[in-house]
C-alpha cells in the first residue's frame, strides 16, 4: 500500500477544512494502482477544482499512478500568471 504526503493549496484547502478533510503535510494510506484522479476524488473534490496535479514537485497527468513514498500536491485554478511559468504548468491541459 502506497503511503504519500499529500498537499493542497489556496482555496482547495478551505474546501477540506470545510469537509473537516486535513490538507497540509498529511500522510495518508492509499490502494495500489491509484491515479491521481482517484485521489482527487478520494479527498472530495471534483477534478474541475484541480488544475495541477504535483507529484514530487513536477506537473504530473491526472492518470499518473501514485506511488509508495511521492509526495502528491494538488493547485486550484486561478494561479497568477508569472508562477504558472515558474511552476511549470503555463498553458497545460492535464485532463
Amino acid at each position: 500500500m502506497p503511503v504519500i504526503t499529500f498537499n493542497a493549496f489556496s482555496f482547495l484547502q478551505k474546501k477540506l477544512k470545510e469537509k473537516n478533510l486535513e490538507y497540509s503535510n498529511v500522510t495518508m494510506t492509499l490502494k495500489p494502482g491509484t491515479q491521481a484522479k482517484d485521489l482527487i476524488r478520494q479527498v472530495q473534490l471534483a477534478s474541475e477544482d484541480v488544475e495541477v496535479v504535483f507529484i514530487n514537485g513536477k506537473v504530473a497527468p491526472f492518470d499518473t499512478i501514485i506511488q509508495n513514498n511521492d509526495r502528491v500536491a494538488l493547485v486550484p485554478p486561478g494561479t497568477p500568471g508569472p508562477y504558472r511559468v515558474l511552476l511549470g504548468f503555463k498553458n497545460t491541459k492535464l485532463l
